[in-house]
């Protein structure tokens, strides 16, 4: 006798059904809902994993995760992410030093030139040329443009 990962009560089975036939999830929701529905009908983890395209430990770990939270983990949890080293204002007052008359003796201003006057000028305590760029980048802001808007 095989043995069963998982037995889905009815209302997960149709909300999982309703994933699945609808299309429009996510493939990542999508491919966890047929994994589940698959353990469901008794297949082993490893077929589960072909079926869906994932290794077996993922099939696992889906499993168990079910088995603990529910349907609720066929989306993932928010990530903190890395956290924004520059506020807003520290980038205002980039784009803002960009616009302005460069230094004496430079006809306009760069990215080194930028970085290294608003860290002078304490806007922010550091920042690299690379992250300047994108800063203005992002502002749609060129440095060799005569217009910017």
């Amino acid at each position: 006798m095989k043995k069963r990962h998982i037995t889905l009560m009815e209302a997960d089975q149709a909300q999982l059904e309703e994933i699945t036939q609808k299309g429009n999830s996510p493939a990542k929701k999508f491919r966890r809902a047929l994994a589940l529905l698959e353990l469901n009908r008794g297949k082993t983890f490893v077929d589960v994993a072909q079926i869906v395209g994932v290794t077996h430990q993922t099939v696992s770990t889906w499993a168990k995760n079910y088995n603990e939270d529910g349907l609720r983990f066929l989306t993932d949890k928010p990530r903190s992410g890395r956290p924004a080293t520059i506020t807003s204002l520290g980038r205002a007052s980039i784009t803002l030093l960009a616009c302005s008359e460069p230094p004496a003796g430079y006809s306009r201003w760069t990215v080194s030139l930028l970085a290294d006057k608003a860290v002078e000028l304490e806007h922010i305590d550091t920042i690299s040329r690379a992250e300047v760029g994108r800063i203005l980048k992002k502002m749609h802001y060129s440095l060799t443009a005569n217009d910017n808007g």
